[in-house]
């Protein structure tokens, strides 16, 4: 029942969600202010689901939402991060994180899904972000460590939810086979789906839909803009996809839906946005954000309408499923 009820509150007042990858100084650092500006942004323009991790910079980008949020009634907001990954202090710096973060390396990351990792890891999380309990708690891309996750980090958190100690909790990651096996092996309430279904990307994901509707597990949808390919009216040349170039012709594909968006009236970031709440199993899309000046643009994008001619014409020439 905890966690139906955390998935209900996301779908109501938390569809759109505040990334945090990129106030953590994601491929380049930012301010403690303009960071400030944007969480606070977020808030001002009704954003009230704030997603992070431990790996987001380093803790970075826990402490600074903590700076903001926790001047807010903690009640009137829902908060994620992760577990399986702990921050120790590094025994071998070379300057700056490894990991795409602009952030010196004084710390590392040590990958731990046991029952122990996932409890020092929440307590850790919640001192950096001065709060006293996770609304969600996500198992944080367990690819190479099944085994550890589903017989240490799984049970713990089921155990921590069902004490009341976190709202909900799920798995994150940039597949959807393996949260598909969460999905069906285990007592989840959500999955974070990063970048696998999107306006360019849907065959991939239709079988762990599938089971999330089956099993009444909410889906946060992340990644929607596919590494920046449909993150403006029209993609730039260069523009990368899945982290690495766009291949010409996902390129191609991305630059007809743009012609499709422009002849409807609308822009290919705002059905990129919009996609993916057309299935049900969809209670979030969270999107990651820098600046004030990213949040206003992120939920003017939400609230645009896009018209249902669109969806009519890009199912029929087979864009949409």
């Amino acid at each position: 029942m905890q966690g139906n009820q955390t998935v209900d509150r996301l779908r109501t007042e938390g569809a759109l969600g505040f990334g945090s990858a990129p106030i953590g100084n994601l491929y380049r650092a930012v301010d403690d202010g303009v960071a400030r500006a944007a969480v606070e942004a977020a808030w001002e323009h009704g954003i009230r689901y704030y997603d992070t991790a431990p790996h987001y910079g380093l803790g970075a980008a826990e402490r600074r939402l903590g700076d903001v949020l926790s001047g807010q009634p903690r009640d009137s907001y829902l908060l994620s991060s992760k577990v399986g990954r702990l921050l120790r202090p590094n025994p071998a710096p070379q300057g700056r994180d490894p990991e795409g973060f602009d952030m010196p390396d004084n710390l590392t990351r040590v990958y731990d899904y046991s029952r122990d990792g996932v409890l020092r890891s929440i307590e850790e999380s919640l001192d950096r972000l001065g709060t006293d309990r996770l609304d969600v708690v996500y198992i944080h891309d367990p690819d190479e460590y099944w085994e550890e996750a589903v017989s240490g980090a799984v049970p713990a958190l089921a155990e921590l939810r069902d004490q009341g100690v976190i709202g909900a909790y799920g798995a994150g990651m940039n597949q959807s086979a393996m949260l598909e096996r969460f999905v069906r092996e285990a007592d989840l309430d959500l999955v974070m789906l990063a970048g696998r279904y999107t306006l360019l990307e849907q065959s991939d994901s239709r079988s762990l839909i599938e089971a999330c509707g089956e099993r009444g597990v909410g889906i946060v949808d992340v990644g929607v803009f596919n590494s920046g390919l449909l993150s403006k009216p029209r993609p730039a040349s260069d523009a990368m996809y899945n982290y690495a170039p766009a291949p010409v012709a996902m390129l191609d594909r991305a630059n007809a839906l743009a012609d499709l968006a422009e002849k409807h009236g609308t822009t290919l970031p705002a059905v990129a946005v919009a996609f993916p709440y057309r299935e049900p199993a969809v209670v979030s899309v969270v999107l990651g954000m820098r600046t004030a000046e990213q949040v206003m643009q992120n939920v003017q994008l939400h609230r645009e309408p896009v018209p249902d001619d669109f969806w009519q014409e890009a199912a029929a020439l087979g864009y949409i499923g």
